[in-house]
């Protein structure tokens, strides 16, 4: 950084603009900031400053010096509103979460700067970086932390009816209670956030991350009806904003028609005129998926599983909802081959199955313990041998029945003769 300071003029700011190399213009925007002058013409400029400089910070990957600009301006941030000064700050923190691989980075600067909000009374500010540290813990799967972190952030934030942040806030905590895999508090707090966000204008991108969680709430219950009806308006919302998360709405779309055994539709919605815009890796994995449920092939499902394993493996909803299905899969094809058999190979089924023997194995002694089917293992001849299922006599259920009906009867007959006898 030069010691000589720069005019707070627009001509400075044009130097920067047209500067050569990203260096050159970093080092105007600096020197800019080091004009010591305070008048409006002055702050105005500076403030346009500073959002370069971020942008070109945030360019060239420097995400310290981004955390070191926040520290250098918080003397400027006394001479401007409170409002820009929550501006400022918000947009520095999203240039340095731009930059990738600084969670690590975002967790400590936010923390930084909420001891710096409350040490200067900005009650506004700190509420919003105090959503977006929680945010950042829950992604670190810090669970805990997050979790008293909103606790104690939503009764604020109701106590001072701040209608828009409660919707972050309400949002928030119900992905976090997901993520910990309570459901009941997930939906809760997800109708919280409904509730408020009723109250007042949510922005497009706001209304489809709600939408988005409450897809995935109502999937995580198995109604995927509903819950593709939820995706698809988060898909809706963020496709007309180009935002990145319509591809996951999307195939969470394809996700919901693969459960519920509708698996032809993919083609046709991926090569539909919404869908073609998005087509890449994250659909290849599910259409792969489709195709494998569509003709009941373990084999191209495991493949599939393997081909897309950043798609569907590293989901967690996504992997979740195939493991289910991969389960059920699995014991539809085992029941359909041992059928025809009393007593049969382990071996032969891990052949006709095309898995592996050990795999095969667990599998069945688990469904004989569920009492899918009527059989046991023999471990020492490596043979399954499947009993007939016992046929229940009737006349026993029928036995009881008659006593049952006689009971009536006599308790009918005592009533009847205890009136007469009064």
């Amino acid at each position: 950084m030069s010691t000589s300071y720069l005019p707070a003029t627009t001509d400075s700011i044009t130097q920067a603009v047209e500067a050569k190399t990203p260096s050159e213009a970093i080092a105007i925007c600096y020197r800019i900031l080091d004009n010591p002058s305070s008048s409006n013409e002055s702050v105005r400029i500076k403030e346009q400053a500073i959002m370069k400089l971020s942008d070109l910070l945030r360019e060239e990957n420097r995400a310290e010096e981004l955390r070191g600009l926040l520290t250098q301006l918080r003397p400027f941030f006394s001479l401007i509103p409170k409002a820009k000064t929550a501006k400022i700050v918000r947009a520095i923190i999203d240039a340095v979460a731009k930059i990738p691989g600084t969670s690590d980075l975002q967790i400590s600067l936010c923390k930084e700067m909420v001891q710096w909000t409350r040490a200067e009374k900005r009650t506004f500010l700190r509420q919003r970086v105090e959503a977006r540290l929680a945010a950042l813990l829950m992604e670190n799967k810090e669970y805990s932390e997050a979790l008293n972190l909103l606790s104690i952030l939503i009764k604020e934030v109701r106590r001072l009816d701040d209608k828009l942040l409660l919707v972050d806030v309400d949002l928030l905590e119900s992905k976090l209670h997901f993520s910990l895999r309570n459901l009941p508090k997930a939906k809760a707090a997800l109708t919280a956030a409904r509730t408020a966000a009723n109250a007042i204008y949510v922005p497009p991108a706001q209304q489809g991350t709600i939408d988005l969680q409450s897809g995935i709430l109502h999937a995580e219950e198995k109604d995927y009806k509903t819950a593709y009806s939820y995706f698809f308006e988060a898909f809706e919302a963020f496709s007309a904003l180009d935002d990145p998360r319509a591809v996951f709405s999307l195939k969470y779309m394809l996700l919901c028609k693969i459960m519920v055994s509708h698996a032809d539709d993919v083609s046709g919605i991926i090569s539909s005129k919404a869908g073609l815009k998005y087509v890449g890796p994250e659909l290849d994995a599910m259409k792969a998926v489709a195709d494998a449920h569509s003709k009941r092939s373990l084999k191209l499902f495991e493949t599939a599983l393997g081909d897309f394993r950043g798609q569907l493996e590293e989901d967690p909803i996504v992997h979740r909802h195939l493991s289910s299905l991969y389960d059920t899969l699995l014991e539809q094809n085992l029941c359909r081959l041992i059928e025809p058999f009393s007593r049969v190979e382990i071996v032969h089924i891990a052949e006709l199955i095309e898995l592996p023997l050990d795999h095969v194995e667990k599998k069945l002694s688990q469904m004989i313990l569920d009492k899918k089917f009527a059989g046991t293992l023999d471990q020492g001849a490596g043979c399954l041998i499947i009993f007939n299922d016992p046929k229940t006599d009737a006349i026993y259920p029928a036995t009881l029945e008659t006593i049952s009906n006689v009971g009536k009867v006599v308790d009918s007959l005592y009533v009847r003769s205890a009136k007469i006898m009064a």
